[in-house]
C-alpha cells in the first residue's frame, strides 16, 4: 500500500483514547500545513487540546464562549469522556455542536471554522462552532435584475444562503439537509424543499445522486449538473439556476428541489421547465396585461435570435420571390460589391461577436468598455464603410443579438442553435430550416429531469397550469383553489 492510500486508510479510523496518539495522527494527517493550530490545555484535571484552523475561526467569540469557560472549571473530573459528557450537558459553550466519532468528520469540521475539543481517555471529541472566516456580504443580483422585487442574492457562504430563504419561508414544513460531496473538498450541499410538496421518492433520489457521485472537488454548479441531468445528450438543461433567493422560495412552493453549494453563490433548482426562463419577479409584480405583452415579446425576441439569421441567409439565396420587389432590390445592391458570400460575412459576423463578448467578459472591468467601443464602433464601422459586410447583413446579425439577451439563461443554447440554423439555412434553405427545426423541437420535448418533461405544461399539455405560460392571471385568481398534498406529489413541477 502507497502511503497516500495509507493516509487515506488513517483518515478514515475512529478517534483513540489516547490524545497524544490522536494528536500524532492528525500532524501526521495535516503534515506541513501552517493553518493547523494544536493547543494542549489542561480543563478540569484533564489532558485536552483544541484543535482548530487560523483564519477559520472568530478570535473574539472563541474566547468568550469556549476559551473563558473551560479554564474556569474546577479539577474534578477523572476521566476525558466524563468532561465531554459534562461539557455537552451543563455548559452551552455554542449553538452548533457536532460530536466527533473519526478524523475525517474532525477535519471537515475543523476546515469548516469548527473549534475541536479532545479529551485523554475519551474516544470522542465536540465541535463547537465558532466561524468567523472572511465572507462576502449579501448584495444585490448581479445577472436576475429586476425593478420592484428584493434586492438581495445569494453568497458563498452556504450558512447564510439557508438563512436567506429561512426568512422568507418561516413554515416548519421547509427542510434544509446537509450533506457532505467530493472526496477530497468534502463541499458542504444543502437540499431545499417543502415535505407536503414534493414526493419522497424524488427528494431522495436526488440525494442518492449526490451521495454516489465520484468526483473530488465540487468548485461550481457546473460539477453537479451532469449527474442531476438525464445521461442523453441535450443542449437545453433540465436544472436550473438562480441567484434570487425569492425566485427559489416561489420554486420551492411549486413543488422543486432546490440545492445549495458551499462556496458557489447560485442556487440549482429541479426541474426546471423550459417556460420559466421567461418568467421574471417583476411579472408578479405588474399588471397582468402588461405582464403578458413582456412575455409574448420574450418569446418572440427567442424566435428572433435563433432564427432570424438563418431565414434572411435561406431567403436570400434560395427563396429570392418571398421578398418584396423594393426590398429584394436594396438587397441586391448593397451585396454587389461584398467581396464575401452571403453566407461568409453572416458567419463571420456572428463569430465576431461571439469573440468581442468573451473578449469583454473576460478582462478586467476597468478596460471591458474598450472592448466594446472597439469591436461596435471601430471594427463594425469600418467593415461597412469599406465595403466587407453590407449594412442589411449586418443589422439583421445586430437584432438577433440584441434579441438574445433578453433570454440570458438561454445564451448558449442560443449561440449554437443560431449557427446551426445559419448553416441549414445556407445548405437547404427554408427547408434545412425546417428540418432542424423539427430536430429541436424533439430534442427539447424529449429533455427531462428525473421523470418530469421540461416542456410542461405544454407537452403534456396541463390546463390548469397552461394559464400561467403565455399570460399571467390576477393574483385574486390565483389564490382561488390551491394544490393538495395528493395534486402536488402527482404534479409537483405545476405552479400554484
Amino acid at each position: 500500500m502507497d502511503s497516500q492510500a495509507h493516509l487515506h486508510c488513517m483518515e478514515n479510523d475512529p478517534l483513540g483514547r489516547d490524545l497524544q496518539v490522536n494528536l500524532d495522527r492528525i500532524r501526521i494527517l495535516e503534515k506541513d500545513s501552517s493553518d493547523l493550530l494544536i493547543n494542549p490545555v489542561t480543563v478540569g484535571g484533564i489532558a485536552c487540546a483544541l484543535v482548530s484552523c487560523e483564519g477559520m475561526l472568530a478570535t473574539s467569540i472563541i474566547t468568550e464562549l469556549i476559551l473563558r469557560p473551560l479554564t474556569t472549571l474546577p479539577a474534578q473530573f477523572t476521566e476525558g469522556s466524563a468532561l465531554l459528557e459534562h461539557l455537552q450537558t451543563y455548559r452551552l459553550l455554542s449553538t452548533d455542536r457536532i460530536r466527533i466519532t473519526d478524523y475525517a468528520m474532525l477535519f471537515r469540521t475543523v476546515n469548516s471554522g469548527f473549534a475541536v475539543l479532545l479529551a485523554e481517555g475519551a474516544d470522542f471529541a465536540y465541535a463547537f462552532g465558532v466561524q468567523g472566516y472572511d465572507r462576502r456580504s449579501v448584495s444585490e443580483p448581479t445577472g436576475e435584475l429586476n425593478l420592484y422585487g428584493a434586492k438581495d442574492a445569494f453568497t458563498e457562504t452556504i450558512r447564510s444562503n439557508m438563512s436567506l430563504i429561512r426568512r422568507r419561508m418561516k413554515s416548519p414544513l421547509l427542510t434544509q439537509q446537509l450533506i457532505v460531496c467530493g472526496s477530497i473538498s468534502r463541499t458542504d450541499l444543502c437540499l431545499c424543499y417543502l415535505r407536503d410538496r414534493v414526493p419522497p421518492a424524488l427528494v431522495a433520489e436526488i440525494r442518492t445522486k449526490l451521495e454516489q457521485m465520484p468526483v473530488e472537488t465540487i468548485l461550481a454548479t457546473g460539477y453537479l449538473r451532469p449527474f442531476l441531468e438525464q445521461k442523453r445528450p441535450s443542449l437545453f438543461h433540465s436544472a436550473g439556476t438562480s441567484e434570487r433567493p425569492d425566485v427559489v422560495c416561489a420554486k420551492l412552493l411549486e413543488g422543486r428541489v432546490a440545492v445549495l453549494i458551499d462556496g458557489v453563490p447560485y442556487a440549482l433548482v429541479i426541474p426546471q421547465l423550459f417556460c420559466e426562463v421567461f418568467q421574471t419577479i417583476d411579472d408578479y409584480n405588474c399588471k397582468p396585461v402588461y405582464a403578458v405583452l413582456i412575455r409574448w415579446l420574450k418569446y418572440l425576441a427567442f424566435v428572433l435570435a435563433v432564427l432570424l439569421p438563418g431565414c434572411y441567409l435561406a431567403v436570400a439565396l434560395w427563396h429570392p420571390y418571398l421578398l418584396h420587389s423594393t426590398l429584394l432590390q436594396l438587397l441586391a445592391q448593397s451585396e454587389q460589391n461584398a467581396p464575401f458570400s452571403l453566407a461568409a460575412e453572416l458567419l463571420g459576423v456572428l463569430l465576431m461577436y461571439e469573440i468581442i463578448r468573451e473578449a469583454g467578459l473576460r478582462l478586467p472591468r476597468a478596460v471591458s468598455g474598450a472592448v466594446s467601443i472597439v469591436g461596435g464602433l471601430i471594427i463594425g464601422d469600418a467593415a461597412v464603410s469599406s465595403g466587407l459586410i453590407s449594412t442589411p447583413l449586418l443589422t439583421i446579425a445586430a437584432i438577433s443579438v440584441t434579441a438574445g439577451f433578453v433570454a440570458p439563461e438561454l445564451h448558449q443554447q442560443i449561440t449554437v442553435l443560431r449557427l446551426l440554423f445559419v448553416a441549414a439555412g445556407g445548405l437547404l434553405g427554408l427547408t434545412g430550416i425546417g428540418i432542424l427545426g423539427i430536430g429541436v423541437l424533439y430534442q427539447l420535448c424529449a429533455t427531462e429531469a428525473f421523470g418530469f418533461p421540461i416542456t410542461a405544461p405544454v407537452v403534456p399539455f396541463s390546463r390548469r397550469v397552461f394559464r400561467d405560460v403565455l399570460g399571467r392571471r390576477n393574483f385574486r385568481r390565483m389564490a382561488q383553489g390551491n394544490f393538495t398534498v395528493e395534486e402536488v406529489q402527482m404534479h409537483p413541477h405545476e405552479p400554484r
